[in-house]
């Protein structure tokens, strides 16, 4: 990770540690990063596991793509160089929230190994839960929530992940979900299964 442009500053640390904030919570901050093809339905399945662990009464914060791009990363594009950047401010906030004790979800679409790579240092390997939303491409093309696999297909968007610009699909994520003939709840049951045998949801 490069180093910051302002030179006068310096790193201050807090009077409350992550322990302290778990062990006020009941659970362990992590951070699960699910990463797919647009339409594979990562925030769709994010949202059901955010559902079923409040349910739970598990602190836990969703943190969606096209939202971010609203606000945080509302000056970047889709090149490779802003998409990188988007995932490197993704997981810097990610990073806050799973230090709070909070279970964090983020759903992007991620297509770089070496950016969720970097994220994952950030956070640490051992709070870090990379989700693949495996969906064949012909799937996600039929689904084609917000029309952008046609406007890819006739040239009017460039650089569209999985048509004009690749997607580098993680070789070992520790959840693989084979989303294609399965419900949404038994995704979203699959990754609550893995957080509890990790033991996230509970200090």
């Amino acid at each position: 990770m490069s180093e910051p442009k302002s030179t006068h500053i310096r790193w201050h640390g807090a009077n409350v540690d992550r322990n302290e904030r778990e062990a006020l919570l009941g659970q362990r901050g992590c951070v699960v990063w699910f990463t797919g093809l647009s339409g594979s339905g990562k925030s769709t399945v994010s949202r059901r596991v955010e559902q079923l662990l409040l349910e739970r009464k598990v602190v836990t914060y969703g943190l969606d793509g096209d939202n971010l791009r609203f606000g945080l990363n509302k000056d970047l594009g889709f090149s490779a160089e802003d998409r990188s950047e988007n995932i490197r401010r993704v997981g810097c906030v990610a990073q806050l929230f799973m230090d709070s004790g909070t279970v964090t979800l983020t759903a992007f679409i991620s297509p770089y190994q070496r950016d969720r790579d970097a994220a994952r240092a950030l956070v640490g390997a051992e709070r870090f839960v990379e989700v693949f939303v495996d969906t064949p491409l012909e799937v996600c093309e039929s689904r084609d929530p917000k029309g952008l696999y046609k406007k890819a297909r006739s040239g009017e968007i460039a650089n569209f992940t999985g048509i004009s610009a690749p997607y580098e699909a993680p070789t070992a994520p520790e959840v693989h979900l084979l989303t294609d003939g399965k419900t949404v709840d038994a995704s979203a049951q699959e990754v609550v299964d893995y957080l509890e045998t990790r033991g996230f949801l509970e200090a």
